[in-house]
């Protein structure tokens, strides 16, 4: 196994983090079509992923509304020592109008629920999981901090924030000398390279955790699918269509995995895995498994060296456009840049 910081903190987690979206669910649609696990096949997924030396799971409240959680707080008794244990909130977790959000009245609601659980008296990375529009940052960062304080939570993190959301957050809990996000989750794979017009840059510069969700854009890199056939009807693609990728974007993705794959003699997904991990500021992949076969291929990828021309190759064949003010800065620092090449 390989591991990183996370962002400036001192700890040290696994470049691949066990995403348990899969666990439970199976009478839960979407849930039932993502992984449906119950509790034996989650045990044994868990454990074949800490004896590969994964030490970082990451579940959320909302993952088949709430069994992730538990089935993840059962299997962990005995072992929770041995795991990073992150998990979200935000997303409706009942009926009312203050059961999502990230008021300070559901901020506590959500951590004790998913303590309770989760069976453990903390976690250690809690990450609001979406931007609440309604709520002020300072709201939401002042009660992230006093569960900080009551030794609940050990770190704070954020997903699916903008890169000036994030760097606003950052600036409020500075102010107030407050617990500040360490992390940013990201959807972020060959077929989904939007963080790189901002998110990313600025996660760099902030000194932050990168954990890169769906990195195999939801099962569209895994190389069942081409511009041939359809997805296997046994994947989760084939029912989820999620994240949405421009549908020739992905295709083109899928084209330059194929010759990289072929001449290292491992699967589509290993590159594509393994291309993540190359990106300069990212700290992990979250991978998630419903069979232990596919947590294995997933593993295969930190023993894949992508070579600078593998790079350049895959990069070619999936690079954004350029956009407003990325093409007007790259091209009046060419003057100065070319002396330092």
């Amino acid at each position: 196994m390989q591991y990183r910081r996370l962002g400036k903190t001192g700890i040290i987690v696994s470049r691949l983090c066990l995403g348990a979206m899969t666990f439970g669910g199976a009478s839960r649609p979407p849930y039932d079509k993502v992984g449906g696990l119950a509790l034996a096949d989650t045990d044994r997924l868990v454990g074949a992923a800490l004896d590969a030396g994964i030490n970082f799971i990451d579940t959320a409240d909302v993952y088949a509304e709430g069994e992730s959680e538990s089935l993840l707080g059962e299997v962990l008794q005995g072992r929770r020592d041995r795991v990073v244990l992150a998990t979200k909130y935000h997303a409706p977790m009942g009926e009312g109008p203050n059961d999502a959000g990230q008021s300070r009245l559901h901020t506590m609601q959500a951590l004790e629920a998913s303590l309770r659980r989760l069976r453990t008296d903390h976690v250690d990375l809690y990450q609001i999981h979406n931007f609440d529009g309604l709520t002020p940052m300072e709201e939401t960062l002042r009660a992230l901090d006093d569960a900080v304080r009551a030794g609940k939570i050990r770190y704070i993190g954020c997903s699916n924030l903008a890169a000036w959301q994030v760097a606003k957050a950052l600036g409020i809990s500075a102010l107030h000398g407050w617990s500040a996000y360490v992390s940013v989750q990201a959807c972020y794979s060959l077929a989904v390279r939007d963080i790189e017009r901002a998110i990313l840059p600025q996660a760099r510069d902030a000194g932050l955790g990168v954990m890169a969700w769906s990195p195999l854009a939801g099962g569209l890199l895994s190389g069942k699918i081409s511009r041939d056939n359809a997805a296997d009807q046994g994947s989760r693609r084939a029912h989820i269509d999620f994240p949405p990728v421009e549908p020739e974007h992905g295709l083109r993705a899928i084209e330059a995995l194929r010759p990289v794959a072929g001449r290292h003699g491992v699967s589509a997904a290993r590159v594509a895995l393994a291309w993540v991990l190359a990106q300069e500021g990212v700290t992990c992949a979250i991978v998630g498994a419903r069979r232990i076969e596919q947590l294995r291929d997933n593993l295969g990828a930190l023993d894949v060296q992508l070579t600078a021309e593998d790079l350049a190759e895959l990069d070619a064949g999936t690079a954004l456009p350029r956009a407003y003010p990325g093409w007007v800065q790259a091209m009046t620092n060419v003057h100065r840049d070319r002396f330092l090449a």
